[in-house]
């Protein structure tokens, strides 16, 4: 049986995919018209911009919004403990980041994994698990508050389960949107990735939507 918080995260889940159906059907296609289609990406407009937001980096820096600019941005929550879904997300995009790896350093697209433990989840350790998958991969974690507006801003959601009767409080673990929101180089969000995740696509769309965003910023001679 699900639990009753895995419930909260699956109508959640609901609520924000309806929400990306009537974005994509309702709204005027005017930006959508000068990006590429794409394949796993789903693009909605308009761009939605962030409230203030404040996260901790793995190196102890902060995470401002303005940090997010000029890059399209995969944002991932998570947590370093999880059994299964996290550690297959970020090895799938691992995959994609080898792929758009040619790209400019300045302009390639990067994924935030943002722990929503931040109990058990200390910047070093955030660090050192994202790392293990690709060196280019962003971490940051904040307090529960911060960290619930963050996700709420994404329409995600996250919730601590206890542990089961019997087992150690500490071995609780964490239900999570397992969607990736898609933020642009504004640092808006501009869509989503849902699961099943395909590396090769995304990569494709990633990459895509880069090059557009760069030729549509170059001034034209």
């Amino acid at each position: 049986m699900f639990s009753r918080t895995t419930v909260y995260i699956l109508i959640a889940a609901l609520a924000a995919a309806l929400g990306l159906w009537a974005a994509q059907h309702y709204f005027a296609p005017s930006q959508r018209s000068t990006l590429p289609q794409t394949r796993a990406v789903r693009l909605f407009e308009p761009a939605r911009t962030l409230p203030a937001f404040t996260l901790r980096q793995s190196d102890g820096t902060p995470l401002v919004p303005g940090e997010l600019k000029g890059h399209w941005t995969l944002v991932f929550l998570g947590f370093t403990h999880c059994p299964d879904v996290c550690p297959t997300t970020l090895a799938e995009m691992a995959k994609a980041q080898k792929q758009w790896a040619a790209l400019p350093e300045t302009t390639r697209p990067r994924v935030l994994f943002v722990s929503v433990d931040p109990e058990r989840d200390t910047p070093d350790r955030i660090g050192e698990y994202a790392h293990a998958f690709h060196r280019d991969t962003i971490a940051a974690t904040a307090d529960i508050p911060a960290l619930e507006q963050f996700a709420k801003s994404l329409s995600m959601v996250f919730a601590k389960v206890p542990a089961p009767e019997g087992v150690r409080a500490d071995q609780y673990s964490v239900d999570h949107s397992a969607s990736m929101a898609v933020l642009d180089p504004q640092g808006r969000m501009a869509g989503l990735v849902q699961p099943p995740f395909d590396p090769a696509a995304i990569a494709a769309d990633m990459t895509a939507l880069t090059q557009a965003s760069f030729a549509a910023a170059t001034p034209k001679r």
